[in-house]
């Protein structure tokens, strides 16, 4: 059986993230026209390179590669009306629905994708991969990434909130009979 290598980057920065606000479909805040292509040469092998649905993702693929895929999966946890607003507004305007939210993996109070929906998403996606040997690139957003490593790490719904991804980070998964989480050095 041939591995599967999974590479999870989190898109570049982006205003809503610098606010601590539930994001839209947004640009990320760096130059990606003129990044384009500068990580193509960071692995030995060129990856296949996917990503989600939403600008800031498709932006950052083109740090890795001119032809990403666009893999749906890997779209943003759905915050349905809460997009757009500030953590703090919703604390103010929402107080029990955000705390709620936060305390209860299975909660939607917001109209979209529950933390619980999301983790089986991916869950899902990940299951999708084990068929797949090589090397998969997935720029993808922080929720996704969290979700991932829940799955991974067989660790329930309720440790998300633990779990923090900075922009432009990357996570190593390698999947050969299980999935396992590999932390790599860059010396």
């Amino acid at each position: 059986m041939q591995a599967t290598r999974l590479t999870l980057v989190s898109h570049a920065s982006t205003r809503a993230q610098k606010r601590a606000r539930f994001a839209l479909d947004e640009p990320v805040e760096m130059d990606w026209q003129q990044a384009a292509l500068s990580q193509a040469q960071r692995f030995k092998r060129a990856p296949l390179v996917v990503c989600g649905p939403e600008a800031r993702t498709r932006q950052t693929a083109t740090l890795f590669a001119a032809d990403a895929s666009v893999e749906t999966a890997l779209r943003d946890c759905d915050f349905g009306h809460w997009q757009g607003l500030a953590i703090d507004e919703i604390q103010q305007a929402e107080p029990q629905a955000l705390q709620a939210w936060l305390i209860d993996s299975t909660s939607a109070p917001h109209g979209g994708e529950s933390v619980a929906q999301l983790c089986e998403r991916v869950g899902q996606w990940l299951h999708s991969l084990e068929q797949t040997p090589g090397h998969v690139l997935a720029v993808t957003h922080p929720f996704v990434i969290r979700a991932a490593l829940l799955h991974v790490m067989q660790c329930p719904p309720a440790l998300f909130n633990l779990i923090d991804v900075e922009p432009l980070s990357s996570t190593e998964l390698r999947f050969n009979g299980r999935w396992r989480l590999r932390l790599e050095t860059h010396a």
